[in-house]
Order: C-alpha cells, then sequence, then structure tokens
C-alpha cells in the first residue's frame, strides 16, 4: 500500500513569549527570553526560583467564562492552540467528513495544578470535599477529548504520554494514522502546565534545573559550557496535519509537507540518555530513511537541547555519527533557550518553529550561547537569527525513560 503525503495546514502555539503563532515566532527570531519569576506561587523556599510561564493568557477567549473552572490549565491551553491551528488551517468544520477528523495531543504530566489543589483540600476538609472535577481535569486524555467535544471531530481521539517525547509521539502516531488511510485531518500536538510547586520540587529533587536565580533570562543556554541544567516551562503548539489531496481540493494554505518519523528507546536509565548517543543516532537515521531523504538533503535541526550537561553532549554526538561531515554544515538551535522545558509539550513547538523555518527560510537563534562547550562543536546559530535555505528540518526530542522521536518536515513541491 502507497502512504499517502501528509502536508501542515495550520499552526496553534502559547508560549512563554507569546499566546499566538506570529508573537512567538517573531520573539524566537529575535532571540527574547520568556523566563523570569515565578507568579504562579511564592517559590521563595525552593532551589529555583524562577520558570519560563505563560504570560497574558486569557482563557475566555477560548472557552465561556463560567467553563474556565471546568478545565485545568494543559486542557486550556491545548483548547486554544488547536482552535488556533483550525482557524490558521481555514478548516470549515462544516463541509468535512468529521469522523475521519480526528484529536491526537500529547502531554507528559497532565494536571498537575488541579491533582495539588484538591490533595490540599482532601487533608484540609475532607474526601467530602473534593472536587467532581478532579478526576475530568487531572486525567491526561482530557485535552483530546474537550477538543473532540469542542469541535466536533469524531475520528481517532486519544493522548501520548512518554515524558518530553509525548507531543512528537503524538506527532508521529498523528501521521501514521493519516497516511494509512484511517482519518483525513488530525489535530495534534503537545500541551503541558506543571509549573506548581510539586513539579518544581520534584525536578528541584532530581537537581535537573538550573538554579541562576540572579539571571533568570540567561540561564536556559543550551549547548553553552556554562549551562547549569534545564528552565522549567509551560504552553502548547499544536497543528494540524492533513492528507494532500483533501488540503489541496479546499485550496488549504500549506506550511510544509510531513516527510517520515521515528521512535526508539535507549534500554537504559530512566533519566539519563545513552551516553554514546545510540538511540538518538537510531531514531534520527530512521526517520530520514522514513523521509526517504539522505542526510546531505537536510539544512536544519531544531535540537532537543535542554541546557543539561549530558543531554547537550549526547544529542552533539548523535547528530554528528548520523550527518557526518554534513554536521558541520548544519544550523543547530534550540527552541527551549528562550522558552524553557515545555516537558510533553516541546515536541509540538519544536516541529511546529521546524515548520515555519521550512515556510519561511529562517532559523532562529540559541540564545545565552556564549562560552563554547569543546564537546559541543557544531553550529548552535549564536547571537541572531539567519536568513538560509531550509529544504528539509528535523525536530528532536529526547524524554525521561529514553523514549526518543524524531520528525522530519520538508519544503512542500507539488
Amino acid at each position: 500500500m502507497e502512504r499517502r503525503r501528509v502536508v501542515v495546514t495550520g499552526l496553534g502555539a502559547v508560549t512563554p513569549v507569546g499566546i499566538d503563532v506570529a508573537s512567538s515566532w517573531e520573539a524566537l527570531l529575535n532571540g527574547r527570553s520568556g523566563v523570569g519569576p515565578i507568579t504562579h506561587f511564592d517559590a521563595a523556599a525552593f532551589d529555583v526560583h524562577f520558570a519560563a510561564e505563560v504570560k497574558g493568557f486569557d482563557a475566555t477567549k477560548y472557552v465561556k467564562p463560567n467553563e474556565v473552572r471546568k478545565h485545568d490549565p494543559f486542557t486550556l491551553f491545548g483548547l486554544a492552540g488547536a482552535e488556533m491551528a483550525l482557524q490558521d488551517a481555514r478548516l470549515n468544520l462544516a463541509a468535512i467528513d468529521l469522523t475521519r477528523a480526528g484529536v491526537l495531543l500529547g502531554s507528559g504530566i497532565g494536571g498537575l495544578p488541579e491533582i495539588e489543589a484538591q490533595h490540599r483540600t482532601l487533608m484540609e476538609r475532607g474526601p467530602g470535599r473534593v472536587s467532581p472535577f478532579l478526576i475530568p481535569k487531572m486525567m491526561l486524555n482530557a485535552v483530546a477529548g474537550q477538543i473532540s467535544i469542542r469541535f466536533g471531530l469524531k475520528g481517532p481521539n486519544f493522548t501520548c504520554a512518554s515524558a518530553c517525547a509525548s507531543g512528537s509521539h503524538a506527532l508521529m502516531t498523528a501521521l501514521r494514522i493519516i497516511q494509512y488511510g484511517d482519518a483525513d485531518v488530525m489535530v495534534t500536538g503537545g500541551t503541558e502546565a506543571a509549573t506548581t510547586p510539586l513539579g518544581l520540587a520534584g525536578f528541584c529533587s532530581l537537581r535537573a534545573l538550573s538554579t541562576r536565580n540572579d539571571e533568570p533570562e540567561r540561564a536556559s543556554r543550551p549547548f553553552d559550557k556554562m549551562r547549569d541544567g534545564f528552565v522549567m516551562g509551560e504552553g502548547a503548539g499544536v497543528l494540524v496535519f492533513e492528507e494532500l489531496s483533501h488540503a489541496l481540493r479546499r485550496n488549504a494554505p500549506i506550511y510544509c509537507e510531513v516527510l517520515g518519523a521515528a521512535a526508539t528507546g535507549d534500554a537504559h536509565h530512566i533519566t539519563q540518555p545513552s551516553p554514546d548517543g545510540e538511540g538518538a543516532v537510531r531514531a534520527m537515521k530512521v526517520a530520514l530513511k522514513d523521509a526517504r531523504l539522505t542526510p546531505d538533503q537536510v539544512d536544519y535541526v531544531n535540537a532537543h537541547g535542554t541546557s543539561t550537561h549530558y543531554n547537550d553532549i549526547t544529542e552533539t554526538k548523535a547528530i554528528k555519527a548520523v550527518f557526518g561531515e554534513r554536521a558541520r554544515k548544519l544550523a543547530v538551535s534550540s527552541t527551549k533557550s528562550m522558552i524553557g522545558h515545555l516537558l510533553g509539550a516541546a515536541g509540538g513547538v519544536g516541529t511546529l518553529v521546524a515548520a515555519l523555518s521550512v515556510r519561511h527560510d529562517l532559523v532562529h537563534p540559541t540564545a545565552n550561547y556564549e562560552v563554547p562547550d569543546p564537546e559541543c562543536d557544531l553550529d548552535y546559530v549564536p547571537g541572531e537569527a539567519r536568513a538560509t535555505t531550509v529544504r528539509a528540518a528535523i525536530a528532536n526530542s529526547f524524554g525521561f525513560g529514553g523514549h526518543n522521536a524524531c520528525f522530519v518536515v520538508g519544503k512542500f513541491s507539488g
């Protein structure tokens, strides 16, 4: 069976640097950081006092005011991203077969704010005062279910949960669903809102976070020798995937073609990547094979680039192993340098950025890259954005548990 071709026709984003795609993209191109002091709660007692929070988000633009309390923030971010993406795709839902339009979102943690709030209620006021909305708000699949309900999408509908690779695994599965004929349209990506006291405490205990409290906007510094950990972020990146002939029949806008994807496992450690990057190497190689591309046809890597010691070294090794001499000619940049690590939403945002780079032939910089690390010796696009031809781009996601995912997008050609 010949695989059907899939294109990206819509984008939606809620990020720490913007509450839509245009403002987020403009901020990224200008190297503007969304990291700052935590405002969601008092973080004075924590080792880390900062995060990349979403700012200025008005949920009532996407759900009725009296309905907001029924949704956890990660669901609200996802609903907003989905609405933006569907509007961007100019998709007339009344004119398509809604049984062939589905939803597949990723989230690594889900409704942590609601879990914490209702646990406090349980401890302080007893079980009879726990909200009936607890389970519908906390469950990981709430966001996919709510998007399906909101827009009447009756096709495949579920959620992927694989830590920081959740969004990318959702994208890959949505791609396969369309390629092999089970749907024509998929709303897909990732969403996360885990900047809570318990979430922060957990990552602090792992010693995974930067502690640069005196200058938080410079704390996320992927591939830089002075990096000391990642920065927690939140938000959503949502894309509309569409079967090519379905998109062409309605004269849809096309950002790029979705060429291939792959997922692998390290089978090594619950938090640390395999030191030789073997799982990441296989993910990129298999994704390129799936995309029917050779390494010299790729111009940009949207790196996982977390700003942690092991990840950045391992990813650099993996890119060099896959691309050989071509690795020196690639533009490699990390979106996390400005928006922090969006955990389960990272793959959605990273692939969205890769799609924009392919569409506009622009690559955003890696912010805060100042002191070269001899073990991280590729072109990380320091300083400022770069205008360069991007024929094809890959987006990497590597999650706790040894979950690796790689996504490939390229210019659409008739």
